[in-house]
Formats: structure tokens, sequence, C-alpha cells
């Protein structure tokens, strides 16, 4: 399991309802908790691996053995305003300031199929809004203010130009 980086369009399209949590779900839930850690991350959502499904990993401290896996993710609640950094594992290097609820409300299912609700703030309300919207297909960077995303222009030019000379070769 790799991760892929901005361009590529599988980040910009949206992921289908997962239908059966099997075996195979599980390992891939599994594959990406390692992934997310050894690229020191604290989210990873499925098609951030070219997985095109609804299926997230986090874990806000980083921490093995803290992290939660949530199928089918959907945003109840959310309110307030905050505003932080945020980076992404498929846009290294790239980072910027984002407006982002201040605290959310999240229903999934388990790996088990069982329903999960989860009310929170801070860190882990922006990872969980950050990972389900890469679920919906939206980068961070669609989020960014015009100044941020002239500052970043020349580091997201040579990206395009990677992943074209990549699908080139």
């Amino acid at each position: 399991m790799q991760l892929v980086y901005y361009p590529d369009p599988r980040l910009t399209r949206s992921a289908e309802p997962i239908r059966t949590i099997d075996d195979e779900v599980r390992e891939r839930a599994a594959a990406m908790i390692d992934l997310m850690h050894e690229s020191k991350g604290v989210g990873l959502a499925a098609n951030q691996v070219g997985w095109l499904e609804r299926l997230i990993v986090v874990s806000p401290t980083a921490e093995r053995g803290q992290e939660t896996v949530l199928v089918n993710p959907v945003i109840r609640e959310a309110s307030g305003r905050k505003v932080g950094e945020e980076g992404c594992l498929s846009v290294p290097g790239v980072y910027a300031d984002i407006e982002r609820a201040a605290r959310v409300t999240v229903e999934a299912l388990d790996l088990d199929g069982e329903p999960i609700s989860i009310e929170t703030g801070g860190l882990a309300a922006v990872v969980l809004q950050h990972e389900i919207d890469h679920l919906d297909g939206i980068l961070f960077l669609s989020k960014m203010t015009p100044a941020d995303r002239a500052r970043h222009r020349k580091r997201l030019a040579e990206m395009d130009e990677e992943f074209r000379a990549a699908q080139d070769a």
C-alpha cells in the first residue's frame, strides 16, 4: 500500500460507501494505520491510498494503539469556527491556515459494523473534517486563502510536473 500524491485524480473523486465490512476491509484498515504511522500522519483516508471507498483512520495523538477506524463516516453536527495550520500526507511540504468547525459530531460504523458517534473538538475535530473531506474529493488546497495558494504555487507546479512525468514514463 502506497500514498497517492497530488495531483492524482483519485484525490478529487468521491468515495463510495462500504456495503460490507469483511476481512478485506479490516486488512486495508490495518495497512492504512501502519502507513499513517510510518508517514508520521494523524489521519488517512482510503482514497489517499487509491481505494475509493469511505473509510478513514485517525490518531490525533499519533500514538500506536490510539487509532480509530471509521467506516462510512458522516459529519452530523458542526459548530464554532477555528483556524489552524494543516498539512496533508498527499501534498507533502504544503501547509496553510485553514478554517474549520471547532466541534463536530461524526457518525460512522466501526470494523464490527456497529454504529459509533464521536463528539469532539480541537485537533481531533480538525483531523476528522480533513479526512472526511478527502472522502468527498475535497483537498485542503481548495480551502486555502488566495495568498496561501500563491505562496505554494511553485511547489504545487513541481508536484504537477512530477505526476505528469510519471504518467508518461
